[in-house]
């Protein structure tokens, strides 16, 4: 295709992300406050590419960046909030068979939907939902498609409004580009509780309030017994609490099962010290039966998500979808310090 040509195909697309809303796909996003984790926490992951590595952005715009690239793979964000401000941007990448791909360098870009004012790149690091053997689930060690990483990139917006989002990866030693999707920045009426908010009050029920019948509270296989054993309304503004609402086996994302996986390995390493919560999501585990209120009272429509709150009630870092070890761990050492 000549390359005037390729590069108006490449415009239309954009227009065209105008009415393609951003859909939870993979489960992979989240945002955060973005401030700094603690000296102890473990180190930063490494994005696995160089900005010098993609296309620069000056002057140019979204359909010059990518118009001599070939089309590449399907870019699966699962962020349904984003603000005026940092974000971190959770994505997978899946090729035309469905498959996840992993390890290759990727970097985001994003510009109006009319292709106009392109910025970028932002690197992504890829970032492992492995745990340990003991930590994984019936769920995620049987499901195929179940999420197994997850690219993050920090991605900064000026204003509210619409934009058009697109990666550029680094496959078989040469760069390709993915179609342009429209992401929403602010103007939501209905948003779960940000960082800085002070975190609602919910209570979380026990073994001791089925009578000792946890599979009524954990849909996991096997059930996690270190994050059913606090009532949240018992624990909140008295110790480090990390609050997951997640349903392992009704998960619409197919991230749930690695999430809580990830909340269990880490609960490990850090010990009672914090406390670890798993909120089941709906009425007595039955999908046509509703939320359970206490998704309801956070104004969550979607799962999973993560609220890591320090020892007063306010929540330090909110995570939607997956999220690493790593990342966890990261933000728990933050709201861990001295009190």
């Amino acid at each position: 295709m000549p390359r005037a040509t390729r590069s108006s195909s490449r415009l239309l697309l954009l227009l065209l992300a105008l009415s393609v809303p951003l859909v939870a796909v993979a489960g992979c996003g989240s945002s955060d406050d973005g401030g700094d984790a603690n000296a102890n926490a473990p180190a930063q992951p490494q994005p696995a590419a160089k900005a010098e590595d993609f296309p620069q952005t000056q002057g140019r715009t979204l359909p010059d960046i990518i118009g001599n690239l070939p089309s590449g793979p399907v870019l699966a964000p699962s962020v349904s909030l984003l603000d005026k401000g940092s974000n971190r941007v959770g994505f997978a990448l899946f090729d035309t068979a469905g498959k996840q791909l992993s390890g290759a360098g990727v970097a985001l870009y994003v510009g109006n939907t009319d292709g106009s004012a392109a910025h970028g790149p932002y690197l992504a690091r890829s970032e492992s939902l492995k745990v340990s053997p003991q930590f994984e689930s019936k769920q995620t060690a049987t499901d195929p498609n179940s999420a197994r990483g997850v690219y993050v990139a920090d991605v900064p917006f000026k204003r509210n409004g619409k934009y058009a989002m697109l990666a550029i990866a680094q496959l078989d030693g040469r760069l390709v580009a993915t179609s342009p999707i429209s992401v929403q920045v602010g103007g939501k009426k209905i948003t779960p509780p940000a960082v800085g908010d002070k975190a609602p009050v919910i209570h979380t029920l026990t073994p001791t309030d089925v009578a000792g019948d946890v599979a009524k509270i954990d849909t996991r296989v096997p059930p996690a017994p270190s994050l059913l054993k606090d009532d949240f309304a018992d624990v909140v503004g008295k110790k480090p609490v990390v609050l997951t609402f997640a349903t392992p086996q009704l998960c619409q994302s197919r991230v749930c099962g690695p999430v809580v996986d990830v909340v269990d390995e880490v609960q490990a390493k850090v010990g009672d010290k914090v406390s670890f919560i798993h909120q089941e999501v709906y009425q007595d585990n039955q999908i046509n039966k509703g939320l359970r209120p206490q998704l309801q009272t956070y104004k969550l429509q979607t799962e999973p998500w993560t609220f890591v709150i320090d020892r007063n009630g306010i929540i330090s870092t909110r995570f939607e979808g997956a999220f690493s070890p790593g990342e966890l761990e990261r933000a728990v050492a933050k709201v861990d310090g001295p009190s």
